[in-house]
């Protein structure tokens, strides 16, 4: 009988338990919810197991708070990590977020040796950097989930502003995850339409810095918390992506060594995800303004890496 497929989720807030429940829902894979704190893990796995008669998924579904039961996991979606408190600086919150990834890395690295490892832990390109110097493991796979998310963010809003479906809708966004992403309207598409052709530069640019805020515009509006929602998915699209084979062209935050002009950093960049992981970086031409800004974007990342010594 063939194997299932297995996915460790490493983190049980709300981006892990809404992964393990798309990972599910799509029948995906068996799903491993792991995190620290007891019982959390256990109870939301069986809470979505009892949800499966209903909507009729078969897949096993287990919470731990060690990585045992993670052995042999095809994929692993890393989450776990403290979002930032009032007072902590940037640095601190990189710091132990650092330490987060990297102990959590080493169990996935032991468990799993031939995973490929999806990385969601902010500061998504640092962290990304973190968990592929601390595993070893080959480019191809360690992969930063933001510019799906940056992209699903785009393509909401420019189908609300032309009043169109969002399957209709491609944006594509580069660079590090924040607000200095860069977000190409060039690039970006209505039915094969170019964005540009359809909405006026003041509307566009509008959209663009909603696009560069709008993880923190979802936070303010929930006061405590940030997106799970989108971003779970965003992870669930690659990991799906892999496990299928499907060869997407998705925007990832992944290990560039001379694209685009950048070297040994973790930037996103449009790349083909199958069976091997990242089976090609694609390399767009880009304009004068479009390459500073992704050089800034660059930079920014650069500086936490620089200060995490990784």
């Amino acid at each position: 009988m063939a194997r299932r497929n297995k996915v460790t989720v490493v983190g049980a807030g709300n981006v892990g338990a809404t992964a393990a429940h798309w990972i599910a829902s799509k029948e995906l894979a068996d799903v491993v919810l792991v995190d620290i704190v007891e019982g959390v893990p256990q109870g939301k796995a069986l809470d979505l197991a009892q949800a499966a008669p209903i909507d009729g998924f078969d897949v096993k579904l287990v919470g731990a708070n060690s990585y045992e039961e993670t052995a042999g996991s095809d994929v692993v979606i890393i989450t776990a990590g403290l979002p930032r408190k009032p007072g902590m600086s940037r640095d601190d919150l990189l710091k132990t977020n650092s330490d987060i990834v990297g102990s959590v890395t080493d169990q996935v690295a032991k468990y799993s040796p031939d995973s490929f490892l999806i990385i969601v832990s902010n500061p998504l390109d640092a962290m990304a950097q973190v968990a592929f110097r601390r595993s070893g493991f080959p480019k191809n796979r360690v992969i930063g989930m933001a510019g799906v998310l940056d992209s699903a963010r785009m393509r909401c809003f420019l189908a609300e502003a032309l009043d169109v479906s969002v399957e209709n809708v491609t944006a594509f966004v580069l660079g590090g995850h924040g607000d200095t992403m860069v977000p190409l309207p060039r690039y970006s598409t209505c039915a094969g339409i170019p964005v540009t052709e359809l909405l006026p530069e003041d509307k566009l640019n509008k959209i663009i810095d909603r696009t560069a805020n709008g993880g923190a515009e979802i936070v303010g509006l929930l006061k405590t918390g940030s997106a799970f929602y989108a971003p779970s998915l965003g992870a669930v699209e690659m990991t799906e992506s892999i496990l299928k084979d499907k060869k997407k062209i998705l925007p990832c935050a992944v290990f560039l060594e001379g694209e685009y002009g950048i070297n040994d950093l973790f930037v996103g960049v449009p790349v083909k995800l199958g069976r091997n992981g990242v089976e090609q970086i694609i390399e767009i031409s880009l304009t004068n303004d479009e390459r500073s800004a992704l050089q800034k974007s660059a930079a920014a990342v650069q500086e936490l890496v620089d200060v995490l010594g990784i």
